[in-house]
């Protein structure tokens, strides 16, 4: 054959045969004992069928059938609508007398599970429907409902305490409004010529003094009422006293055996006072000491807290309380006139870092690791406003005189500013380069705002408009904490660098 022809290829059919092939088989093998009987020797095709032909075409059908209605079946669990609330499906399940949980089943198993069951049965397995009035409830109503506050009874302690923070801060808050009600009566030119003259003295801010605390970095700072005193705190356990403006050494306060986070004074007592609670020092260890104008040694000493680190510490403006912050995620209120806690506030899912009391008494603020603030009624014991909005850590809270605004600096840089009456936040300062370590209002005023940072500066912050005013650089190290004195003359702020600075006017 050449290369020029072509080979044409016929194309062989394929011949499917269907039943037995032992039946085929043996069929073969008595045809063929037929033909040598019969000595033609030729097989009769024709022969060669099967029963089995005419049942084909059922068992097809069957399947056919049985795989639409399984098509049905998931298209119908897919349609039915079963609630995501793991307890409503464990109740469906033991209505329809199914077990509620099978071994290593999860909820969505479980409810992939009722799904099919409620799908099986049909309308008449379905368990009976919430009535119309409850669901037409609002869904803030339904959840009140399901996550109702439960109390527990607390000890007779708490009962007094509440009652007298209550007497206490009625007429604080009385007070406070009359002087916002005399605040709004004044001309608009006088208010704007007093934020005129403070903006101005302000930027005349300067280093009165600039003094090494200790041998280690100092880790916090507080001013007392008369601005005569100013206290700090460090890493190598011990606390001092000085004297304002000069800065020099009167006291120090030995008996922490661990860092020292934190120190505050107590309002209402006099500088001349003995044997009397006029100072608070909080340790990493958990220990919190009470301290006296006349001794270097302890003459009370908190233990409470053991062994989780207590981050900041706060009075009462009675003085009669102690707040205290602790990493346990808990913060504690304690009474030195019942020389006792009387209260162990949780809410907090990580640790609770810092705390400040507002000017009436009557509420406090905290502010934990998770990056969540929240506001307690200490005449209740509610948490009435949540601080949400933070990116991380809130390491300083404090209120504004005006007693609804709060500041809180957190570890994303910012520095946001909440009202209380309208329970959201109203402004977000983006402060500084690095993380906000405290925060601090005018006390008497709350005309403007300091913040401090890692980033070495403290920087000063009008009131409402929150524009920068001033910023205090000068500092080799992370700033740690500031504080303002009562009568605005004075502000002071700790570093790192083992030094702390006292600012004043020119």
């Amino acid at each position: 054959m050449s290369d020029n022809e072509q080979s044409v290829y016929a194309k062989r059919t394929k011949t499917i045969h269907y039943g037995s092939l032992e039946e085929s088989d043996r069929w073969h093998v008595e045809r063929s004992k037929d033909n040598e009987t019969d000595g033609s020797g030729k097989t009769d095709y024709s022969q060669l069928t099967s029963s089995d032909y005419m049942t084909l075409d059922e068992d097809v059908a069957k399947e056919k059938a049985a795989l639409l209605e399984e098509f049905e079946r998931r298209k119908k669990a897919r349609l039915i609508h079963v609630s995501t609330d793991d307890g409503e499906v464990k109740s469906a399940l033991r209505k329809l007398n199914e077990p509620i949980c099978y071994f290593g089943e999860g909820p969505a198993d479980r409810r992939l599970r009722l799904k099919e069951l409620l799908s099986a049965l049909g309308e008449k397995g379905l368990p009976a429907s919430k009535p119309a009035k409850e669901e037409e409830k609002p869904k803030s109503q339904q959840k009140e409902t399901n996550e109702s506050t439960w109390y527990h009874e607390g000890p007779e302690s708490l009962r007094l305490a509440r009652f007298w923070i209550a007497n206490y801060s009625l007429a604080r808050a009385k007070k406070r409004l009359e002087d916002a009600s005399e605040k709004v009566r004044q001309h608009s030119a006088t208010k704007a010529g007093r934020m005129v003259e403070l903006q101005k003295r302000i930027q005349q801010l300067a280093p009165q003094c600039s003094q090494v605390g200790d041998t280690r970095p100092i880790t916090g700072c507080s001013i007392n009422e008369d601005s005569t005193l100013l206290l700090t705190c460090s890493l190598s356990s011990l606390c001092k006293v000085w004297s304002v403006p000069d800065c020099t050494l009167k006291q120090t306060l030995r008996g922490h055996k661990f860092n020292v986070s934190d120190v505050a004074f107590r309002p209402g007592v006099a500088n001349d006072s003995k044997s009397e609670v006029a100072m608070a020092s909080c340790s990493f260890d958990g220990s919190v000491k009470l301290w006296s104008y006349d001794s270097e040694e302890s003459i009370a000493d908190i233990n409470g807290h053991v062994p989780h680190r207590v981050a900041k510490l706060a009075f009462h403006p009675s003085g009669r309380f102690l707040g205290t912050a602790c990493y346990d995620a808990s913060w504690r209120l304690w009474d030195l006139e019942q020389k006792q806690e009387v209260l162990h506030q949780e809410g907090h899912t990580k640790a609770v870092h810092c705390i400040a009391f507002q000017v009436d008494g009557s509420v406090c603020v905290t502010g934990g690791l998770d990056g969540f603030g929240r506001v307690w009624d200490l005449r209740t014991g509610r948490c009435i406003m949540f601080l949400e909005g933070h990116l991380s850590a809130i390491y300083g809270v404090d209120f504004s005189p005006n007693g609804y605004h709060i500041a809180s600096g957190s570890q994303d840089n910012s520095c946001k500013i909440w009202d209380l009456r309208r329970r959201q936040m109203v402004y977000t300062i983006p402060a500084h380069t690095n993380l906000i370590s405290d925060v601090k209002y005018q006390k008497n005023g709350g005309n403007f705002l300091v913040t401090s940072s890692y980033d070495k500066t403290a920087k000063i912050w009008s009131d409402k408009t929150w524009q920068p005013l001033k910023t205090l650089s000068g500092h080799d190290g992370r700033l740690v904490g500031v504080d303002i004195s009562h009568d605005s003359q004075y502000i002071v702020t700790a570093s790192y660098d083992r030094t702390f600075k006292l600012w004043a006017w020119d």
